[in-house]
């Protein structure tokens, strides 16, 4: 028997996934109607409109489906709710780089990661190696530009 993995996320990013799921059945009827439209020009074998409408339909079933299954196997998290000195899923931490530069990340699911806005996934290299570290704790993370070092200098649950 299959296990189900449960999905980690915070309430913005669950937020976020089902305004995302709404807008895309929203859509749904009026791909129909570009389908339908598509249909009454006649020959569907070069009709570059249907063939369009008809793949749109599949882009936008897969995204349903997909974000049905996320949604379905949410757990969401509330860092507020949290306290400790170790960085787990929804922490805060404040890193030190080798240039003594600080940097600070959130640990989110996937879904929620944009690092431009300090929000990395718990998947990443760098999340990876941060999970179950502790102030002070020194990490090194290999990336495509090469080995990182940095200091763990912080870490909060807000």
């Amino acid at each position: 028997m299959a296990t189900v993995d449960k999905m980690p996320m915070l309430q913005e990013g669950y937020d976020k996934l089902s305004k995302e799921l709404k807008r895309l059945k929203a859509e749904r009827p009026l791909i129909v109607d570009a389908i339908e439209e598509a249909r009454a020009h006649g020959d569907l074998s070069e009709n570059a409109e249907y063939h369009a409408a008809k793949e749109r339909q599949g882009q936008i079933e897969a995204s349903i489906s997909d974000i049905e299954d996320k949604l379905s196997r949410a757990q969401i998290i509330d860092p507020k709710e949290m306290s400790g000195d170790k960085v787990v899923f929804g922490a805060t931490v404040t890193l030190m780089d080798e240039d003594d530069k600080p940097i600070r990340y959130q640990i989110v699911g996937q879904t929620e990661a944009d690092a431009n806005v300090g929000r990395i996934s718990y998947n990443s290299p760098l999340g990876r190696a941060l999970i179950g570290r502790k102030v002070d704790d020194e990490v090194e993370v290999t990336v495509p530009s090469g080995d990182r070092y940095y200091l763990v200098s912080k870490v909060e649950f807000i």
